[in-house]
């Protein structure tokens, strides 16, 4: 969970350090005070996008630091196999400079946002205003369904037998597509194939010629060194070569070494000397030229293929690695032209294949589905009938539909609101404090599937107040039981469900806009509440109903 959170520059934030409880805390202050600042702060630590218009006026960076404590084994998992030492905690950060650069860090090991974000995914789930319009959507009314029903083993097996059948499908097609000049492309391709075989070319086929020619040319020059290198080592009729004189060297010390023994460690080095001459002269003898060569044959073979390395080049407009390169797809789609009808054949065999085992997985993921709905429903139901809407009935609607990448099932919610009212697509019918409600009872109910130890709840008091407010903050608070809450809120009622509130607070002098963060005491609360309640936190009567609902809430919970 979040232990702390410290923000340097971000916005109107100069620097704030804020000390989180484990359970539910609250986030109040007046609009524009920069909870929405607070909210993309964390967001930044977690990956999100980010720009430079975040970086506070006149300032070179924006800093952005998170602590978390109590960590999930997965992230443990995935902190080392990227190679980050952790026992219990954890500390992400973001900079983002006033040009627009950012940085990621972890432990203070400097990161790839990528890496943040799937660390951090597993840390903190965000549910702002958008999700309640995401509900509305078939597509995320399913991944509930399946987030429910722990598919995600079966849907990824799913989805990797879809791929495999797509992929067969399209290779069938392609293949289909062929026309009436297939006759004439197999024929191109083989004089192109029959062409590169005779030649024989190698990858570096150019830079081999262009070494042996360098060496023909200077066939004439390498020769005459190496021999006049040969014979001074080995001499001739007239003169004694190197090794020779080492040699008779040695001989005229030897009978000398009795008389001075101190010359035996000479001639044992001038031997050693002489052994590696030798092995010298043997490494020149190897490389002397063949008398019998003929040089010039040699050099007008080798500007012949280099002729003909040339001609590819200018006639496919590539140099020979890469024509090389092609000439293995050529002989690939010459071996299809050539084997079409049995090729066919096969893709067919393994697209029936595919296409049974997309089926199978298909129907055991709608049962699963169809499975999990009726629990869902039951679950969901009790927590909207706590939430302050008894008569509700809803149900997931699972109709058979096209085989996608997600099955074969087209689901949605359909609600009904009030008593006698038929049940209707969730998004026709739902006003904006219904699906703040019925988006808190779902994540709620996935809370137990959910691996993410901290929740935030950006303003899901839209379109709720009275009594449904106060059953709202009540079921933050049981939420915040088994996970950390951090929730904004502009409701009374939920500000005094709090286990910890923070206040946000603008204030500016003659040149600037500052924003700080205090946590609360009882009389701070009191005051903030009562602010809430009627505007000014110095009313008597609105200290009161604050005081009240403070001891109520406590008392509730």
């Amino acid at each position: 969970m979040l232990k702390e959170l410290s923000i340097e520059n971000l916005a109107v934030i100069e620097k704030a350090s804020i000390t989180f409880g484990d359970k539910l805390n609250v986030f109040t202050g007046e609009t524009g005070a920069g909870k929405s600042i607070l909210i993309g702060g964390i967001n930044a630590i977690l990956g999100g996008r980010v720009t430079k218009d975040i970086v506070r006026f006149g300032a070179q960076k924006a800093v952005i630091t998170g602590l978390f404590d109590d960590l999930p084994d997965s992230v443990l998992q995935k902190l080392s196999d990227y190679g980050f030492s952790c026992e219990d905690e954890v500390m992400l950060q973001r900079e983002i400079t006033a040009e627009g650069k950012s940085t990621a860090r972890i432990n203070g090991r400097a990161t790839t946002v990528l890496v943040l974000r799937e660390i951090a995914c597993e840390l903190i789930g965000i549910h702002g205003q958008h999700d309640n319009r995401l509900i509305m959507s078939n597509d995320y009314q399913r991944e509930i369904l399946d987030e429910y029903a722990k598919n995600s083993e079966l849907l990824n097996e799913y989805q990797t037998a879809f791929k495999e059948f797509s992929s067969l499908s399209r290779k069938i097609k392609e293949l289909n597509q062929k026309n009436e000049n297939d006759t004439e492309r197999a024929e191109l391709l083989r004089e192109r194939i029959e062409e590169l075989d005779s030649l024989n070319f190698s990858q570096n086929e150019e830079e081999l010629i262009n070494q042996k020619l360098d060496e023909l040319r200077n066939a004439e020059f390498l020769s005459d060194r190496l021999y006049t290198a040969f014979n001074a080592m080995t001499g001739d009729d007239e003169t004694k070569g190197a090794c020779s004189l080492v040699s008779d060297t040695i001989n005229s010390l030897n009978p000398l070494c009795e008389l001075k023994p101190e010359l035996g460690g000479i001639v044992d080095r001038l031997s050693d000397l002489l052994g590696e001459m030798e092995d010298l002269r043997s490494e020149i003898a190897i490389r002397l030229p063949d008398d019998s060569a003929d040089t010039a044959s040699e050099i007008l073979r080798c500007e012949e293929r280099l002729s003909d390395v040339l001609r590819l080049k200018r006639k496919y407009r590539a140099d020979l690695p890469e024509i090389l390169k092609r000439a293995e797809q050529w002989r690939a789609e010459l071996y299809e032209l050539d084997n079409a009808d049995d090729i066919s054949e096969t893709l067919a065999e393994q697209k029936h294949f595919a296409a049974e085992k997309v089926k199978q997985l298909a129907a055991q993921l709608t049962e699963s589905r169809k499975n999990a709905a009726k629990q869902l429903v039951e679950s969901i139901s009790r927590e909207l009938a706590f939430l302050d809407m008894p008569d509700i009935r809803i149900t997931f609607d699972i109709q058979a539909g096209k085989v996608t990448l997600s099955g074969m099932d087209d689901v949605e919610i359909l609600l009904s609101v009030n008593k006698g009212e038929e049940l209707k697509p969730l998004g026709k019918i739902a006003s904006g404090g219904e699906l703040s409600r019925i988006m808190l009872a779902v994540k709620n109910v996935l809370a137990d599937a959910d691996r993410v130890n901290t929740m935030i709840f950006d303003e899901i008091d839209t379109g709720i107040s009275g009594r449904a407010a106060a059953k709202v903050g009540i079921k933050l608070h049981e939420t915040a039981r088994k996970r950390q809450i951090l929730c904004v809120t502009h409701l009374a009622q939920i500000a005094a469900a709090a286990d910890t509130q923070l206040l946000i607070k603008k204030t500016s002098d003659e040149s600037r806009t500052y924003t700080a963060v205090t946590t609360l005491d009882f009389e701070g609360r009191k005051r903030e509440i009562a602010r809430i309640i009627s505007g000014d936190e110095n009313d008597e009567i609105s200290l009161k109903n604050a005081e009240m609902l403070l001891k109520r809430e406590t008392a509730v919970i």
